[in-house]
């Protein structure tokens, strides 16, 4: 897998293509909340989980959240804006312990993302909506290069670089300025994940971790859950 490759073909997509794409089949959020909640797996409830950069974990950190109050802007510790991504970790006596690569949303207790909520009526909306990360500002659609995360949506576009993800407000009308902020947004997604992958590829160096020890190597190097580094 050549990353430099990739990257400079997801620098050299069409915005006007992509948003061909998305026009094509078109999209409006409902406000179902389904992509940001947690879900029945196979093997019982899976949490919600969406890759977060860790400079989008800063500016959720700045955005801030509520304090025991109820006041709103609070900055928030790293660990109550993201998690180790799962993928990786075992489970031992202690908790989770291991490495894993990237982080995730943080979830709640019941596996929805920390940021979502619901009103009275059950309408959804995300509290962070102007600081939300990328791969919140795109779905359901992805970009499928090599290195990217490999997206299992069906394509969208005769290349099968777009994808579209499960979603109920697929196939609704969207403008063509819609369509176009939508795409720049998804190509700038697909060049950020492979800067990243670059970066994680680049700064890892394996850490030994003990019983109850989590670790995340993403692009500035390895950290604790808290978003330390790992001296």
């Amino acid at each position: 897998m050549d990353l430099d490759a990739e990257l400079a073909r997801a620098r050299d997509l069409d915005v006007s293509e992509l948003a061909d794409a998305i026009e094509s089949i078109g999209f409006e959020c409902t406000r179902c909340g389904a992509c940001c909640k947690g879900y029945e797996g196979d093997d019982g409830p899976e949490p919600h989980t969406a890759t977060v950069f860790p400079d989008e974990v800063r500016a959720l950190q700045e955005a801030g959240g509520d304090d025991s109050e109820g006041e709103s802007g609070t900055p928030m510790e790293w660990r109550d804006v993201a998690r180790p991504m799962p993928y990786g970790l075992v489970e031992g006596d202690d908790g989770p312990e291991g490495e894993t690569f990237e982080w995730a949303l943080q979830t709640t207790a019941c596996g929805d993302c920390r940021f979502y909520e619901e009103d009275d009526s059950g309408r959804g909306a995300c509290q962070v909506h102007e600081d939300r990360p990328l791969i919140c500002e795109t779905y359901p659609f992805s970009v499928a290069l090599g290195g990217t995360s490999q997206p299992m949506g069906e394509a969208v576009d005769e290349e099968g670089v777009v994808r579209a993800h499960e979603c109920e407000g697929l196939g609704r009308d969207i403008s063509r300025a819609d369509a176009e902020e939508l795409a720049r947004a998804l190509k700038e997604r697909a060049v950020r994940e492979l800067r990243e992958a670059r970066g994680v590829t680049e700064a890892y160096e394996p850490v030994e971790t003990g019983p109850g020890e989590v670790v995340v190597h993403d692009s500035e190097g390895a950290k604790r859950p808290d978003g330390t580094r790992v001296q």
